[in-house]
């Protein structure tokens, strides 16, 4: 089972182990790019772009041991802006960049929603408990315990659930018609919302399991599950919700929709940008571009071409793929 999850999950990145890969050659690449009077950004970005997660983390040992230097640092000075933060996000193991940009979200000024609501929402039950484990390990504090000193109510219970990573698994024929007419009369028959009957539902049972549900819901309510949750729930509580409900119809779905909003609106959402093409780029990347080619009928690497610049935009790029 780990092996062939594993397996496809490579298969469906846009960035490969690189062939042919040696990280002390690698290494000393780096180190000639960044010595010297100006930094070759050019050198830098094509190298670790085009390498695994787990060469960079060879790479970075690899300079450790012939320079007596660490690798990130060093880059943090040689390297600026938009570009310093992409390049130092690939740098990170990633499930501790998971566990990073979490404790970012709840540590810095105000929570940053929308990075908590992403990762809870897209993470598969193993990879949530491997990005706790990580974060107790990294930050000396517990992921639960930190989102409960930061959130609160019905928006704060869902994100626990997600966080224990604890979903059933597999489809119970027997509870989906109960399931889609428990939501039904939570929301859409009710006066007032039953939103502990949406957070049980959605946070507990598997994706496998929800698709069937949604279906059985949209004969009986006659409309999406989504439309129902817009109208019965608000703020992060109903953004949440809908992330749930995307990721269960298709993850690659959900992040071609908030790559698009990252970049749409007014100004990009850098920040939002580089977190997901760092962190689908060796997982889904191929199935993110096909759903986002299929939903606004142009390629992701136009629209990067056209939203960024620069040795940030030729960086991103290669993180697309063709």
């Amino acid at each position: 089972m780990v092996a062939s999850e594993s397996t496809f999950i490579a298969t469906r990145g846009s960035v490969k182990p690189f062939v042919n890969f040696n990280a002390k050659h690698d290494a000393e690449v780096l180190r000639k790019a960044m010595k010297g009077i100006g930094t070759d950004e050019d050198a830098i970005l094509m190298l670790l772009a085009a390498r695994s997660n787990a060469q960079r983390q060879e790479i970075k040992a690899a300079y450790k041991k012939a320079f007596g230097k660490d690798l990130v640092k060093d880059l943090r000075s040689e390297l600026g802006g938009k570009l310093e933060d992409l390049i130092v996000a690939l740098m990170f193991p990633s499930t501790i960049y998971d566990a990073h940009e979490l404790h970012k979200a709840i540590k810095g000024v105000g929570t940053e929603d929308q990075v908590l609501i992403e990762i809870l929402a897209s993470r598969t039950c193993d990879e949530m408990k491997d990005i706790a484990k990580a974060y107790k390990k990294e930050y000396g504090s517990k992921l639960e315990k930190d989102i409960m000193g930061d959130t609160s109510g019905h928006y704060q219970r869902l994100l626990l659930i997600l966080a224990q990573g604890n979903k059933e698994e597999g489809v119970d024929e027997s509870r989906v018609e109960k399931d889609a007419k428990e939501l039904f009369a939570a929301g859409e028959e009710k006066f007032g919302t039953d939103e502990d009957k949406f957070i049980n539902i959605l946070g507990n049972r598997s994706a496998e399991h929800l698709r069937r549900v949604f279906d059985a819901y949209k004969k009986i309510a006659g409309c999406d599950i989504e439309e129902s949750i817009k109208d019965e729930c608000t703020g992060n509580l109903e953004a949440l919700l809908l992330a749930v409900v995307k990721c269960a119809k298709s993850v690659p779905g959900y992040f071609a929709e908030s790559v698009r909003e990252s970049m749409r609106r007014a100004g990009t959402d850098d920040e939002t940008l580089i977190r997901i093409m760092v962190s689908r780029s060796e997982r889904d990347m191929l199935d993110v571009r096909a759903m986002y080619k299929k939903k606004y009928g142009e390629s992701l690497y136009s629209t990067i071409q056209e939203d960024t610049e620069g040795d940030y935009q030729k960086a991103l790029l290669y993180l697309c793929g063709e």
